[in-house]
């Protein structure tokens, strides 16, 4: 499946690339793990030529220097800004001292807004997230000004991120309810790594029809294939910011090496075909610092898991999700079907009514 074999965002007219390019790393800024602009520019410019047109960024990924980047690479090329969607976050405070210089009140999303615009140097985004909960206003203020954002034409979809279900779930009946721009896509922590958005967020994006659009799909680069047991990793820049993995992180890391080799690829390969393999429309979002990483990780996009290796990866990698979701699995199932077979999924018979034939 190739970059431009493009697939619909969630319940709209939007059409994007299989893998979304993440500009989160575009800029050397203190304090983040990123790349010069000439670095930037070559992976951009190999995303786009090899047919991929989804780019997110974010107001404050290197300090505004990611969006500015992106900006000078569009200006400087005609016509390529609208063939590409370009989606960015609002949330992060930019300007210490200053209580409404972030957050997601109606004065602060159109002033990041127009902040966002004049560094990316357009009109208008494609797509834009609620990049947090912004648990200090109401919630159909911010549906309200995003609305408006769209009626103006500054804006063309919404999606929220790293945002409770529950809250996701009143935005959503909210806009509908009111007529205003619902959610198309939300963008999660997402990776054989991080499975937990799975107990409530994926449910709510498959039922509404939203999209997924996993970040650290190789879990900080722990999936990459660098990471080794008793093997020290030299080249990683987040190393100094998340770490190593632990133990059972190793456990997993195994497993998708082991597949890996079996297909002859890498386990970053490995890794975002299990993603692109999970129920409903799941787009991750690739990070490089090099050019290198981007043509590494694009190879998951040839890569097909049999049914045996997705169920060996579901396995290892299996969460322990909240309550309740562990009371909606086989529990509810055997409790539910009796021992049937129902949408192909079989259950058991809850052994009380194995050992007697008595009902009252």
């Amino acid at each position: 499946m190739p970059l431009d074999h493009y697939v619909t965002l969630g319940r709209s007219g939007l059409r994007v690339s299989p893998f979304a390019l993440g500009a989160m790393t575009f800029g050397e800024d203190p304090g983040g793990a990123g790349c010069s602009v000439e670095e930037s520019e070559k992976i951009l410019a190999a995303y786009l030529d090899r047919g991929g047109n989804f780019i997110d960024t974010a107001n404050f990924y290197t300090n505004g220097h990611s969006e500015s980047i992106l900006g000078d690479f569009f200006a400087a090329r005609p016509g390529q800004r609208d063939r590409v969607v370009l989606a960015s976050k609002f949330f992060t405070n930019l300007f210490p001292g200053d209580p409404n210089g972030g957050g997601a009140g109606r004065r602060s999303v159109i002033a990041q807004l127009d902040e966002s615009l004049r560094r990316l140097r357009t009109d208008h985004l494609d797509l834009y997230w609620l990049h947090n909960w912004d648990r200090h206003t109401p919630i159909e203020e911010t549906l309200r000004a995003l609305d408006d954002l769209v009626t103006a034409g500054k804006i063309r979809y919404v999606g929220f991120s790293n945002t409770p279900a529950w809250v996701t779930a009143q935005a959503q009946t909210t806009a509908l309810l009111k007529g205003w721009t619902p959610l198309i896509a939300l963008q999660v922590e997402y990776s054989l790594l991080a499975r937990s958005v799975e107990g409530e967020l994926a449910p709510l994006a498959r039922d509404q029809g939203m999209a997924l659009v996993p970040w650290s799909p190789l879990r900080n680069g722990f999936l990459s294939g660098k990471y080794r047991r008793d093997a020290q990793v030299t080249d990683s820049a987040r190393t100094a910011f998340v770490g190593g993995p632990g133990e059972d992180e190793y456990l997993v890391i195994d497993a998708v090496a082991a597949v890996a080799d079996e297909l002859g690829t890498t386990s970053a390969a490995v890794s975002l075909a299990w993603l692109r393999a999970r129920e409903g429309t799941v787009v991750p979002i690739l990070g490089a610092r090099r050019l290198g990483h981007l043509e590494n990780n694009l190879a998951g996009l040839e890569v097909t898991l049999t049914p045996g290796q997705l169920r060996r990866l579901d396995e290892v990698s299996a969460p322990d999700l909240d309550y309740p979701a562990p009371l909606h699995g086989a529990l509810r199932s055997m409790l539910q079907f009796a021992g049937t077979t129902v949408d192909g999924r079989p259950s058991t018979v809850y052994p009380p009514l194995v050992q007697s034939d008595v009902r009252y």
